[in-house]
């Protein structure tokens, strides 16, 4: 990603979904005048989906997702059909698109149930246009409800028949939120100062700085404040030093403990998990999970999962300590398992536990539906930095900055 590009879940994600051959890596091609997806006449040229960061007007910074045909067949096919459904939990808005010299068939129709399920903004286009002879033989039943109610758009991929109209109702399918909070809301105004505890992580390519830490400065730099970074041995030192006390001290969940040792009572204290928890909807429900951690017993099993994949090095915080601080503090010895990147298992039942990261690679509505997935199968659920300020005891403290949220 490059210095001045959107983060990928900061983008609106538009997936493309449909059967094998209906022509939906050429419609994402004429959308996005780039060959970007792979169109041939074979049947399942996609194999897996494809993601394309791009500016797309008029919705602007957007990820592009090409996906594997929804009726893929044999053993191979059900785990590309699989992979597609995936997308979907990602997705911001849909478009199904359907051979119009075919019409739709029940599998189009079981996509879109799913889609109206998750209640996925949508439109509906019928491909290949140029070549159907009797259109109305082809807009009847379900697909003329659709056109009554405008989500359905004649194209074609070929000649540039629909595209502009296409593009244009995107725009105006996908609406910001107003009511969204920043990362920093209601935290830092103008001339306000935060002190941000950067530790130089191993994982985070070299001369960078991660994500979490990249958009938290970029946020306080918007609501017109200053930001102070320092390393996880300089922040006694530059609270001492410096002639305006800072409003905020924003640490790596790693270093929590260390950071409030250093961190007088009266200024704010949280982790760039917290934060990301709260700015992805999920903060409530995170500080109401880490109290299973209180009934953990042998045996029982405890899911870790993390948004990003990286590789990971000694001392990894997702698979290395956070196990080992929770048998430390519990006294127990509980069996863990690990997800990474897209994979998150639909059935939690198994688990006392979910702890996951912060979600900074994740988009919005692949958070709230993880969330959601723990939440209706009735299994806690916290994340990185409400556990580790738990463990630590400093949970309250921590949350001082949420007076509304704190139990």
């Amino acid at each position: 990603m490059g210095l001045n590009q959107t983060p990928a879940a900061e983008r609106i994600h538009i997936g493309f979904f449909g059967r094998r051959n209906a022509g939906k890596s050429s419609v994402l091609n004429a959308v996005t005048g780039q060959e970007m997806a792979v169109v041939s006449p074979i049947k399942g040229t996609t194999t897996d989906p494809v993601y394309k960061s791009m500016e797309l007007l008029p919705l602007g910074p957007v990820v592009m997702m090409d996906t594997p045909g929804m009726d893929d067949e044999g053993e191979l096919g059900s785990l590309r059909v699989k992979k597609s459904r995936q997308v979907l939990n990602r997705t911001d808005a849909a478009v199904l698109v359907i051979d119009g010299t075919v019409g739709m068939g029940e599998e189009e129709k079981e996509i879109l149930e799913e889609i109206e399920r998750k209640k996925i903004p949508f439109l509906v286009t019928l491909n290949k246009w140029d070549l159907v002879s009797e259109p109305s033989c082809t807009i009847s039943g379900s697909l003329a409800k659709l056109e009554e109610s405008g989500c359905l758009i004649r194209i074609s991929a070929k000649d540039g028949t629909g595209i502009e109209e296409l593009k244009e109702k995107l725009g105006a399918l996908v609406k910001e939120d107003g009511n969204k909070k920043t990362l920093t809301e209601g935290l830092i105004g103008p001339s306000d100062l935060a002190v941000l505890v950067v530790p130089i992580d191993k994982a985070a390519p070299k001369g960078r700085l991660i994500l979490p830490q990249q958009q938290t400065i970029r946020d306080i730099l918007d609501h017109g404040g200053s930001a102070l970074i320092v390393p996880e041995d300089g922040l006694e030192q530059a609270i001492r030093e410096m002639g305006k006390r800072p409003k905020i001290v924003i640490t790596d969940s790693q270093i929590f403990e260390k950071a409030a040792a250093h961190t007088p009572e009266d200024i704010f204290l949280t982790s760039f998990s917290i934060l990301f928890a709260r700015y992805k909807g999920s903060l409530k429900q995170a500080i109401e999970g880490v109290r299973a951690l209180e009934k953990i017993e042998d045996g029982d099993k405890i899911l870790i999962s993390e948004g990003c994949t990286h590789h990971r090095q000694c001392g990894d915080i997702g698979t290395v300590k956070l196990p080992a601080w929770i048998r430390r503090n519990t006294g127990k010895d509980p069996v863990f398992q690990f997800t990474s990147g897209q994979e998150f298992p639909e059935d939690l039942e198994e688990y006392k536990l979910i702890v996951h990261c912060g979600g900074c690679m994740l988009n919005e509505r692949e958070m709230k539906r993880r969330y959601g997935c723990a939440r209706d199968q009735n299994i806690p659920m916290t994340n990185y930095g409400i556990l580790i300020a738990h463990l630590r005891g400093i949970l309250e403290r921590s949350l001082k900055p949420f007076p509304e949220l704190i139990p």
